[in-house]
């Protein structure tokens, strides 16, 4: 199992047309379920407050839509410092998340709202929530995630939208490599007392290096994958049934395949642009957008992509060649199978 990656919740398979498929006809995210696995129950509840994630460890406001109202960026940092100084629950260390903390606990295969089924938060607003984390393309700008599909954008920090406080150390989530604090200009500060990512910078640590390369493959020594050079695979945009057929081969124990989306955001350094990966990264030929092998449960006939130049994750439609394609392999050790979809031997469906 890949360390430091959480699985997207997908168990089902989809076409290239959004039909449901036995997942041994397609290596996609239904197939290989890569990531580690949600516990049973999910969520603990901790208090009428509060509700704890028993995969990552974080603890959430169990209101979802907290301070009822949509605020700018400013003041969502600003009021989560209000709980502290009220001790709200009991606590003092609740703070806005920062954009891996809120992707961690959307389900892929699930929408409006995209969290697990069965959770127990309270008052999901179907619309944009803020993170702790500036956007390094645009620094006037915040990365937002949306609870009706899941999608990961920014938007200005002068414009209003919802916040979820949390608190706690996640495990099994990165922490984004932001280090950097910036006003709502977008202009730097100083990070002390902001509450921003670039302030806390929760999360697991890198490695240093992050990277090396052997031959043609890359190991992620934060993850556990071992990536291609994309270079090899950038002979232009293909469609999703293309790219899912172009990534997936095996050679000895390795199986190659095209990445969820949580693998492929894995590699994403908040703190850099054009392309926002780590600045001693190893990969050459790179292309903007990247296909993922997860299906968005929005609509099954689109799948979630990586925006590699901002950082962003959004969704493509299968169809549209559009999006390259940059194959992934678990660490060797981890390897559950011999064959590929299709054969007998396999186990899920």
């Amino acid at each position: 199992m890949s360390r430091n990656i959480l699985h997207t919740g997908v168990k089902e398979c989809f076409d290239q047309a959004g039909k449901r498929i036995s997942c041994t006809q397609s290596p996609q995210d239904g197939f290989f379920r890569s990531g580690k696995e949600w516990p049973q129950p999910r969520f603990a509840l901790l208090d009428q407050f509060s509700v704890q994630d028993r995969l990552t460890n974080l603890v959430w406001s169990r209101k979802v839509n907290f301070f009822d109202f949509p605020l700018t960026w400013s003041e969502a940092l600003e009021a989560v410092k209000g709980l502290n100084r009220e001790k709200f629950g009991g606590c003092c260390d609740w703070r806005l998340p920062n954009r891996r903390e809120l992707r961690s606990v959307v389900s892929h295969a699930d929408k409006k709202p995209a969290l697990p089924a069965g959770h127990p938060f309270e008052e999901v607003f179907l619309g944009w929530y803020w993170t702790s984390t500036t956007a390094e393309i645009f620094p006037a700008n915040a990365w937002y995630v949306h609870l009706e599909g899941g999608r990961m954008f920014y938007g200005n920090k002068a414009q209003r939208y919802l916040a979820w406080p949390l608190r706690g150390f996640s495990s099994h989530v990165p922490a984004t490599g932001q280090t950097s604090c910036f006003d709502a200009l977008g202009r730097q500060i100083p990070c002390k007392d902001t509450g921003q990512d670039g302030e806390n910078r929760f999360g697991q640590a890198w490695p240093q290096p992050r990277f090396i390369k052997n031959d043609c493959l890359v190991h992620d020594l934060l993850t556990g994958l071992v990536w291609q050079n994309p270079a090899k695979f950038n002979k232009g945009p293909v469609n999703w049934s293309l790219a899912l057929e172009t990534a997936y081969s095996s050679n000895n124990s390795r199986i190659w395949r095209l990445p969820s989306i949580n693998e492929l955001e894995s590699l994403v350094d908040a703190s850099a642009h054009s392309p926002a990966l780590p600045e001693q990264h190893p990969f050459t030929g790179l292309a903007d957008g990247y296909w993922s092998s997860t299906t968005s449960a929005f609509e099954t006939d689109w799948a979630y992509v990586l925006y590699l130049n901002k950082g962003a994750v959004g969704v493509g439609f299968k169809s549209k060649t559009e999006f390259y394609v940059w194959p992934v392999s678990d660490p060797e050790s981890d390897i559950p199978w011999k064959q590929g979809p299709g054969s007998s031997t396999q186990t899920r469906s």
